[in-house]
């Protein structure tokens, strides 16, 4: 009886990664799960078998720690990404250069491909550094890796998502909510749709050296997106576009704010361009549908865990009809 593959999944416990490894172990795959720390990985355990699922410490600004990871893995994917630059955590250590780190241990390991996650809008010509450096991240990938899989979701929803749960929290304190790009375009993707998309590259039903782009059922604006959400959690809020000036100001002060209250400059320059499926990924069938998968519409989920935004909570399905 052969032994189920190994796959390494880099970032494996954040959100993406959790829909990720637990598609994986249910299909009979051993999963390493190759973080900074491994104590914050150790809630995967029980999704898995005795054994199925091991944590292991990795760091891509350590190579040799990338190198042990990697080695004997028959699939690697590489989650690492971060919204915001801190201290060593910049997007070129982290996403550019560590998406090289990465292709290059693999290579080394004898694989010939890694499915690479990057992000609708990457573009080495953006103003954003972060569309910079998810492009470059995908092109030292492709350089190392010519087989490569690149995967490009637009915004990713699911209920540890940090796009509706942090704008339901802001209209829980702010009776104004400002918005810059107000009309800038998403596609918001539901994460296990997400998830499947990976999956299916694991399994090799996606061709080769070719990215995917993934957005959900509806094309909304950023300002109808949170006008969506205020209605949904019951809270009678302004919903205010600002210039991309104010943006720029606000964001000056805002990029030093604690948690779901930052916002940095970098965000604003990503806030001008729309975040869609590009026609040209569509006219390929390199999208959910072309991949016969029916994307999850936003108002199937976001009433299952936005409902603790609710004034009165988890409770307000309780609450009698006022008609009553």
């Amino acid at each position: 009886m052969s032994r189920p593959q190994l796959v390494t999944v880099f970032g494996g416990s954040g959100f993406l990664g959790r829909y990720v490894v637990r598609q994986l172990l249910s299909a009979g795959y051993r999963v390493r799960v190759a973080v900074r720390r491994p104590d914050l990985a150790n809630f995967l355990q029980p999704m898995g078998g005795v054994g199925q699922v091991q944590a292991m410490q990795a760091n891509v600004r350590f190579p040799d720690s990338i190198a042990a990871a990697v080695q004997g893995a028959d699939h690697v994917i590489n989650l690492v990404g971060i919204l915001f630059q801190s201290g060593d955590q910049s997007f070129n250590n982290v996403i550019d250069e560590g998406a090289e780190v990465i292709a290059k241990a693999a290579k080394e390991a004898g694989l010939s491909r890694i499915i690479q996650i990057s992000a609708i809008g990457a573009n080495e010509d953006s103003d954003s550094l972060y569309a910079q450096s998810k492009a470059l991240g995908e092109k030292h990938v492709l350089s190392h890796l010519p087989d490569s899989i690149i995967i490009r979701p637009s915004i990713i929803f699911g209920q540890e998502d940090d796009f509706f749960n942090r704008f339901a929290k802001l209209a829980g304190l702010m009776p104004v909510i400002p918005l810059v790009g107000a009309q800038t375009k998403f596609q918001p993707v539901y994460v296990d749709d997400v998830a499947s998309v990976i999956f299916k590259a694991v399994k090799g039903e996606l061709e080769s050296g070719q990215t995917y782009e993934l957005g959900g059922a509806r094309v909304s604006s950023f300002q109808s997106l949170i006008e969506m959400l205020v209605k949904m959690i019951e809270r009678k809020r302004i919903v205010a576009p600002i210039p991309k000036f104010a943006g720029e100001i606000l964001a000056n002060f805002l990029q030093f704010a604690p948690g779901g209250l930052k916002l940095t400059p970098d965000q604003v320059r990503l806030l001008g361009v729309d975040n869609i499926v590009s026609q040209e990924a569509t006219d390929k069938g390199y999208t959910l549908e072309g991949l016969g998968i029916e994307p999850v519409t936003m108002e199937a989920v976001l009433p299952k865990y936005l409902v603790q935004y609710k004034p009165s909570g988890e409770f307000a399905k309780l609450k009698p009809d006022a008609s009553e």
